[in-house]
């Protein structure tokens, strides 16, 4: 990596307008910063955090920490940028699920070890950020879930990680009822590893980080170059179909009447749902 490189990520808020990046002794922490929205993803971040790993993955040392500044985590797409979807061609909504796609997979695949150290709710996309790292440590009052079909959109993106994760069954559960869980059920599931305390929350993540750093990165790479060879044949195929779906989930009348309804704070009233006749 050269030497500018190498700057700006040692200069916080240098180069990213929307992340708050530092290191120490090989620990690169990234800090979703866009707490006046929940840290909720837009274009900007989705690319600024494409940039940093991408300059990451030609380490060869190293552990990033990816955490959220303020109350959550990650909140999932922001609403301003759904609803600048609204009247998109299905090319554009696939160009944009496909940036999502490059975001999830871009994290899955980096070579070196990372942690998420959730501060606070991880929802939507902000779960998929959360729990694809190597590692997840949360706060007891952090909530996860998959909410996307409380607004008639299709948690496709992150469905095939999930089943990867905890299998098919309590996907469909977390999927199909887009219920919140809290930070000790999704260590049950296995979808965390350590609930921690928040004043213990980053020192926890730091000390997890420096012990990976004492293991031989040459090794820490392969064996994650192994990982993601195993899983590599079935995400290309699933992601490839998932794009799609969600493209198409973007034009739909539910998913219009879906944002709707949340912006004005009111039930909504699904344009699918037919009455049934005894």
């Amino acid at each position: 990596m050269g030497f500018l490189q190498r700057l700006l990520l040692l200069e916080p808020n240098m180069s990213y307008e929307t992340l708050y990046v530092t290191e120490t002794d090989g620990v690169v922490t990234v800090t979703l910063n866009r707490p006046d929205r929940r840290n909720a993803l837009n274009h900007q971040l989705m690319n600024e955090l494409i940039a940093v790993m991408d300059s990451l993955a030609g380490r060869t040392s190293g552990v990033m920490v990816l955490t959220g500044r303020g109350s959550a985590f990650c909140a999932g797409l922001d609403l301003e940028h759904l609803k600048s979807l609204a009247g998109k061609t299905l090319a554009q909504h696939r160009e944009d699920s496909q940036r999502v796609a490059r975001l999830f997979r871009t994290l899955y695949d980096l070579p070196l070890p990372t942690i998420a150290a959730v501060n606070g709710h991880a929802i939507a996309g902000g779960m998929g950020l959360a729990t694809i790292c190597d590692f997840t440590l949360a706060v007891p009052e952090a909530k996860f879930g998959y909410t996307e079909a409380r607004i008639g959109f299709v948690p496709a993106l992150v469905s095939s990680f999930l089943c990867l994760q905890i299998g098919e069954k309590k996907a469909r559960d977390l999927l199909l009822t887009a219920r919140l869980i809290h930070a000790e059920e999704a260590r049950e599931m296995g979808l965390v590893n350590e609930v921690i305390s928040d004043s213990n929350l980053i020192p926890r993540a730091k000390q997890l980080a420096h012990q990976l750093l004492q293991n031989s990165p040459e090794s820490l790479r392969a064996t994650k170059k192994l990982l993601s060879a195993h899983a590599k044949p079935q995400l290309d195929r699933e992601l490839e179909a998932a794009i799609e779906s969600n493209a198409v989930a973007r034009g739909t009348a539910d998913f219009q009447e879906g944002l709707s309804s949340f912006l004005e704070k009111r039930a909504p009233k699904w344009h699918s749902h037919k009455s049934v006749k005894s």
